[in-house]
């Protein structure tokens, strides 16, 4: 899919790939004057511009420049370039666009957990941040030590330390490609320490729990409660605690400070070890984001972070600040493992949390997250329905449901519909899902594009009316 914003232009054109890309190019522009997303008198930049920007050729947005000028919706003035006609905007729906999207399934509104705005990428921060990389010292693009570039490592240090209060020296920080293959990496080297069972939050991310299954571990549910999760549940014995006490996934709640202090004791008592993943800790919207419990004991909690939802997923950047007892055990493992991270992007990465802008765009995407949370409260409100359980943050909201089947009836219609939703149930979170469990949508709010949030809350709106 190609897609881009016209230069000077707040205004997101979405023309596809390969054939046809001059006809998508008209029903975009008819599209976007038609919702009055482009007023009567607004001036297009020129068909050269434009064409950069969207990386067609010019002749093709010179010949759909011309079919809409034919048509009424575009009018050239001399000297003055192309303006948009005098058509009033109808609030008829935007022309249906029925291309597969790039991984075969149909296009739609897209409200699954997990994913940032990836509109909003900060692709000319990248962009010069990759240049400046490629401009430094040939040697940086050697082979890389398995533990990630030493620029890398020393920015994430100073990071953590300064944002999310993480005691981390540099040399305690390994560089991995995203927290799954961390997750693995981790699970591989206590299992080659003898400990053989995980405890993990209940409900929590099924591909986490796969992760440590296939590493050999024998999971033990967490229940989680307003509290968090209960370390009562943690076995008397060494094992690995995987927990998200910044804002359970996906219940939303804070692990309470009287938890967090049991689960630490509970690591040292038994010799266990404890994953911090604090997979969106950056976004809090009612106050200061909670400290990690790293430093409670950064000898047994091991703390992990991603760019996956402040950047993008795609990415496959993370980082884990390692007890020195592990250190050594898990860069034998990355070294048999053997993937790591490109030197190329390590490097950007530095580059970018060195200067500043890593800072300024987390801050821009709390201000837009934030805004699309309390929309969507308020739209609950209007109708009825429960309000977002857990506190205000992160990039999902959990919306409590009557029961299982419930849960089951609106992603069904949601299916139907064309809109892609997360459940409880049908999300596979519960470690063993029956009919007494509480149903649940997990909406992925800040999945959406910006242009794109509020039909998708129209949508998430008609499901829960019915």
């Amino acid at each position: 899919m190609t897609a881009g914003y016209v230069r000077g232009l707040d205004l997101h054109l979405d023309v596809g790939e390969g054939r046809g890309r001059g006809r998508a190019l008209e029903a975009a522009l008819r599209d976007a004057v038609r919702s009055g997303r482009l007023t009567p008198g607004t001036r297009l930049p020129g068909t050269r511009s434009l064409a950069a920007d969207l990386g067609l050729s010019r002749g093709t947005v010179v010949q759909a420049f011309g079919q809409l000028v034919a048509e009424g919706w575009l009018v050239g003035v001399a000297g003055s370039g192309t303006v948009v006609g005098a058509i009033p905007a109808r609030s008829d729906p935007p022309e249906p666009d029925r291309r597969p999207a790039p991984d075969g399934t149909p296009r739609g509104i897209d409200l699954r957990p997990g994913r940032p705005d990836l509109s909003a990428f900060p692709r000319t921060a990248w962009a010069s941040a990759v240049r400046r990389a490629l401009t430094g010292s040939a040697a940086l693009l050697d082979y890389v030590e398995p533990a990630g570039l030493p620029v890398l490592r020393a920015a994430v240090a100073e990071h953590v330390a300064r944002t999310r209060g993480v005691r981390a020296t540099p040399d305690a920080v390994v560089v991995t490609a995203g927290f799954t293959q961390a997750l693995a990496l981790l699970a591989r080297v206590v299992h080659r320490l003898g400990i053989r069972r995980a405890g993990v939050e209940d409900p929590s991310f099924a591909r986490h729990r796969n992760v440590l299954t296939a590493a050999g571990a024998a999971l033990v549910p967490l229940p989680v409660d307003g509290a968090g999760a209960d370390p009562a549940a943690l076995p008397e014995a060494p094992a690995l605690a995987l927990l998200t006490p910044a804002h359970q996934h996906p219940y939303g709640v804070v692990l309470a400070p009287a938890r967090r202090s049991a689960v630490v004791e509970w690591a040292r008592r038994c010799d266990g070890f404890v994953v911090e993943d604090d997979y969106d800790g950056e976004f809090r919207y009612d106050r200061q984001p909670v400290g990690a419990m790293q430093p409670l004991d950064p000898d047994r909690v091991v703390f992990a972070g991603s760019v996956s939802k402040t950047l993008a997923p795609g990415m496959r950047i993370g980082w884990l600040v390692v007890p020195r007892a592990l250190r050594g055990p898990l860069d034998v493992e990355m070294t048999a493992f053997g993937a790591g991270v490109p030197a190329v992007d390590q490097l950007a990465l530095a580059d970018l949390l060195s200067r500043g802008a890593y800072d300024r765009h987390v801050r821009r995407m709390r201000l837009a997250y934030r805004a699309r949370r309390q929309e969507l409260g308020t739209r609950l409100a209007e109708i009825g329905a429960p309000p977002p359980a857990g506190v205000a943050a992160g990039l999902h909201a959990l919306i409590p449901l009557e029961s299982a089947e419930q849960e089951r009836r609106i992603v069904a219609a949601a299916g139907r519909a064309g809109v892609r939703l997360h459940g409880l149930h049908t999300g596979d979170y519960w470690h063993r899902s029956t009919p007494d469990r509480p149903g649940a949508l997990v909406i992925g709010y800040a999945t959406p594009p910006d242009h794109a949030w509020r039909t998708a809350l129209e949508a998430l709106t008609e499901l829960l009316l019915r």
